[in-house]
């Protein structure tokens, strides 16, 4: 198993405070760049697309203020995981392809300046322990009235609710997995409000058990846990 760190260089410090929307742009243009097929799979506005990876950024310093973050240098880096394993070599091609390329934000670019690949262990055990890299968005639709409730690790119902996200994550992915038996356990957890796309949002970072099949949370370990993981959220890194 493989996950891409890749490394940008940007104009000057300051990013925008809604990280998910350049990202996300790129991540498009990316994939536009390396095939339109590649991205009408990915992007095509027409269907309700799932998505089967995610990712995580390291902001060097980072001092947030009202609408920018301020990083202590003019770099910053990019972890990418990918549960289709076919998926991900289309994306290292569409890296390739931005390389030394200037992408624009606002009032500012990043260029992505290094692809690195980056072996990681499989798991081999039921239990493990992770740290959230990316905030945990955890969500249960009522269809009924079309309305959204989140779910923090502070709140009831929280596990309940990312198992649902879970189950609806395999069946749409067409996934033959035993999730029977994934659970979470909140070891050191803790509410944060992020933006997405320009609505703030709780979710959790912090510390916690989680409990399933090695198939299972292999999978989960590259394609994230909850939801909106292709915009940055979900994704964790195993420390026991």
């Amino acid at each position: 198993m493989f996950q891409y760190k890749l490394i940008f260089k940007l104009e000057n410090n300051c990013l925008p405070k809604e990280t998910d929307r350049f990202i996300v742009s790129f991540l498009k243009a990316a994939a536009q760049n390396y095939s339109p097929d590649f991205f009408n799979k990915l992007y095509d506005k027409s269907k309700s697309i799932i998505k089967s990876f995610t990712y995580s950024c390291y902001l060097p310093g980072a001092r947030f203020h009202d609408k920018t973050i301020e990083l202590s240098q003019e770099e910053f880096s990019l972890f990418f995981s990918d549960a289709d394993q076919a998926e991900l070599l289309h994306f290292f091609n569409a890296f390739q392809g931005m390389k030394r390329k200037k992408h624009p934000l606002n009032g500012n670019s990043m260029e992505l300046t290094s692809i690195r690949i980056q072996k990681l262990d499989e798991i081999k055990e039921n239990e493990i322990i992770v740290k959230m890299q990316s905030p945990l968005i955890v969500r249960k639709h009522n269809s009924d009235d079309n309305s959204d409730i989140y779910y923090t690790c502070e709140m009831d119902g929280f596990a309940e609710a990312l198992k649902e996200n879970v189950e609806i994550f395999l069946k749409k992915m067409d996934m033959d997995v035993e999730e029977s038996g994934f659970s979470i356990q909140t070891v050191k957890g803790k509410k944060v409000v992020v933006p997405v796309f320009g609505r703030n949002t709780d979710a959790s970072l912090g510390i916690y058990k989680l409990a399933g099949s090695c198939q299972l949370l292999n999978i989960l370990f590259l394609a994230g846990l909850g939801v909106r993981r292709s915009e940055g959220h979900g994704k964790f890194e195993i420390i026991g």
